[in-house]
C-alpha cells in the first residue's frame, strides 16, 4: 500500500515538473546490473529513487560511498535500499556484489559507471564485471536534464568482447545531457 502511495507522489511530482519515465520497465528481469549516466549531481539520486518507484522496480538497491551511511542519513539510505562501500581500500567489491546476486532470487543494483560526478572520459568496468560473473544482463538509464527523461533502455547481456561493450556502452550515452551538462559524457 505505502509502495502505491509512494509510486502516485513521485508520478506527480514527475508530471507537474515535466519529467516522464522512458523505455519499457525492467521489471520483468529478475536480476540485472542498472548503470545510470552521466552521473553530474546530487539530484540524479532523488531522480533515479522517484523513477525507481513510477517504473515498478523498488528492488533495485545502490551502493554508495560508506561516508553517505552515517547517522542520520544512513537510516533513510538503507530504507531506500542502499548498501555501504569502503572505496578507500581494495575489498573485492565485485565479487562482494556477485555473491549477493546469487544469493537471490530477485535483486538489482543500480550504479554510477563514472564512479564520480566528476568529468570522466571513460566508465569504470565494476559494473561490467559483475554482469558477467554473475551471468545477468546490463540496463542502461539515462537522466536526461535536458529533455526531462529518464531513459531506459532494453537489458544489453554483455559479450566476451569487453572493448567492443564498453564502445558500445559509453556510445548509448553519449547526447545524455546531465544536471551538469559540462561534466556528461563526451
Amino acid at each position: 500500500m505505502f509502495k502505491t502511495i509512494l509510486r502516485y507522489f513521485y508520478a506527480f511530482l514527475f508530471r507537474i515538473t515535466g519529467w516522464e519515465v522512458t523505455g519499457r520497465s525492467p521489471h520483468h528481469v529478475p536480476k540485472f546490473v542498472m548503470i545510470i549516466a552521466p552521473h553530474t549531481s546530487t539530484w540524479d539520486f532523488f531522480v533515479g529513487i522517484a523513477a525507481r518507484s513510477i517504473a515498478e522496480i523498488e528492488y533495485v538497491g545502490f551502493i554508495g560511498k560508506k561516508e553517505l551511511f552515517k547517522f542520520p542519513q544512513g537510516i533513510l539510505m538503507r530504507a531506500w535500499g542502499g548498501y555501504p562501500v569502503d572505496r578507500s581500500k581494495n575489498n573485492n567489491l565485485v565479487e562482494s556484489v556477485v555473491e549477493i546476486f546469487n544469493g537471490k532470487e530477485r535483486f538489482a543494483i543500480a550504479l554510477a559507471p563514472e564512479g564520480t560526478r566528476r568529468k570522466v572520459n571513460r566508465f569504470r568496468s565494476g559494473f561490467y564485471h559483475i554482469a558477467k560473473k554473475a551471468g545477468i544482463p546490463i540496463v542502461m538509464v539515462g537522466f536526461d536534464f535536458r529533455k526531462k527523461q529518464v531513459e531506459i533502455a532494453e537489458p544489453f547481456e554483455p559479450t566476451d568482447d569487453y572493448e567492443a561493450d564498453m564502445n558500445h556502452i559509453w556510445n548509448h550515452f553519449k547526447g545524455v545531457t546531465g544536471k551538469n551538462a559540462e561534466l556528461g559524457i563526451g
